[in-house]
């Protein structure tokens, strides 16, 4: 058995999710590049999660795209610096989820990798983003989808981002640090 608390490149166990880190780009709301990594982490058991619901979605025709995973301390400080409203951006706090490495922000997409309709964007910090925002037929199709597949695999949606995904069993894992880049 292995350690299910260190860290795991989640690519590698499932390839097929599309990995599209938003804050390694200026594609996010800070229109900053917040940290120097394109490998989405996470701790072992809540990866082995994540593989479980891409697998239960691809037997259905579809996939996931991670737009967020482990986020180092030192990111989370500058994502709070540019936007300190705890309601959307947690402060700095290595034992809260992302910097955990046991949430992911994630979306769902088609076989070929485009994203599906969902009710808002990423990192929309209005009402549009909350669970229980009125969504079109089509939008809810693929919330249900989504969000079926990630609670069956263990995990807790947030409910002001529905995107937004924690392991169920997050208060497990004690704090640790890594860098993406060495995986």
């Amino acid at each position: 058995m292995h350690d299910q608390t260190g860290f795991t490149n989640i690519q590698t166990l499932d390839p097929s999710i599309i990995v599209d880190l938003r804050y390694a780009t200026t594609h996010n709301f800070t229109h900053q590049v917040i940290y120097d990594f394109t490998t989405a982490i996470a701790r072992t058991g809540t990866a082995e999660k994540l593989a479980r619901a891409s697998a239960a979605l691809r037997t259905q025709g579809y996939r996931l795209k991670v737009w967020d995973a482990y986020r180092p301390v030192t990111a989370q400080k500058r994502l709070f610096d540019v936007y300190p409203d705890p309601s959307f951006v947690a402060p700095p706090n290595p034992n809260f989820s992302h910097q955990k490495g046991v949430t992911f922000d994630l979306t769902l997409c088609d076989q070929a990798g485009r994203e599906l309709e969902m009710q808002s964007a990423f990192d929309d910090f209005s009402e549009r983003a909350h669970r229980t925002f009125p969504r079109t037929p089509t939008q809810e199709a693929h919330y249900q989808l989504l969000d079926q597949a990630m609670t069956q695999a263990g995990f807790v949606g947030y409910d002001n981002e529905w995107w937004d995904y924690r392991d169920a069993d997050m208060d497990a894992y004690q704090p640790l640090a890594a860098d993406p880049n060495d995986f």
